[in-house]
C-alpha cells in the first residue's frame, strides 16, 4: 500500500511562494514513493471553532466545509504537511482556525502520523510562525520531520522563491526526512504495533486547589 501525505497550503494565493516551498517538498516526496494529496485554502469565509461541541457527538465539524473534506483525507495519510505565509509575524489567521477545527473535531487518533510545517515570508517572521505550526504536531503525537535548516523560504513572489537556493534544498532535505519517517514508522509498525498512549489522567483543577 502506498504512502500518502496530506498536504495543507494555507495561503489565498494559489501560485505563490508558500505554494512554491511546498511543491518542491511534494516533488522530491514523489520521488522517494510516497503519494501526496493537496487542499488549498483558498479564499473561502473561514470560521474559527465555536467551542459548540457538536463534533464530540457528531464526529465532524458543525461547519461542513473544507475541514471536514481534510479530516476525511488525513485520516488515511501517513503525514501532514501544512504551509503558511506569514502575517505579522504568525501564520495566515485562516489557516489557524482551520487547524483548529481540523485537530480538534477529528474522531481518530493522529498518533505516530508524521508532521511537518513549512512558512514563508519576505523577510522576518519565519521561526516565530515556523513554531506555531509545529505545536500542531506534538500536542498530538505526530513525529516532525525536520530538515537542514528551519523549514522556510524567502520572497515576495514565486518568482523570488526560485533565487533562494538554500531554502528549496531545505525542502527537498524535508522531503526526503520525512518519507524516511513515515517508511520507518509503518516497518515498525508491522513488527511491534505502535507506542502506548496513556490517557487516564486529565489535569484540570476542579476544586481550585
Amino acid at each position: 500500500m502506498a504512502h500518502k501525505v496530506l498536504v495543507i497550503c494555507g495561503s489565498p494565493r494559489a501560485k505563490g511562494c508558500t505554494a512554491r516551498a511546498l511543491q518542491e517538498v511534494c516533488r522530491t516526496l514523489n520521488e522517494e514513493g510516497v503519494e501526496t494529496q493537496w487542499v488549498q485554502l483558498g479564499k473561502d469565509d473561514a470560521h474559527g471553532c465555536l467551542a459548540c461541541g457538536f463534533c464530540s457527538k457528531n464526529d465532524r465539524c458543525v461547519f461542513d466545509d473544507g475541514v471536514n473534506r481534510a479530516a476525511k483525507l488525513l485520516a488515511e495519510a501517513d503525514g501532514l504537511l501544512i504551509g503558511s505565509p506569514v502575517y505579522y509575524g504568525s501564520p495566515n489567521g485562516a489557516l489557524l482556525g482551520f487547524l483548529d477545527r481540523l485537530f480538534y473535531s477529528a474522531d481518530y487518533s493522529l498518533h505516530m502520523k508524521v508532521g511537518a510545517a513549512v512558512v514563508s515570508c519576505r523577510r522576518g517572521g519565519n521561526t516565530a510562525s515556523f513554531d506555531v505550526l509545529n505545536k500542531y504536531f506534538t500536542i498530538s503525537g505526530m513525529p516532525v520531520a525536520s530538515s537542514t535548516y528551519w523549514n522556510q523560504v524567502h520572497g515576495f513572489s514565486a518568482a523570488d522563491v526560485e533565487k533562494d537556493l538554500e531554502g528549496l534544498q531545505t525542502m527537498r532535505n524535508l522531503g526526503r526526512n520525512m518519507a524516511f519517517l513515515i517508511k520507518a514508522i509503518a516497518a515498525q509498525k508491522e513488527q511491534t504495533g505502535l507506542p502506548t498512549v496513556e490517557r487516564g489522567c486529565f489535569t484540570s483543577f476542579p476544586d481550585g486547589k
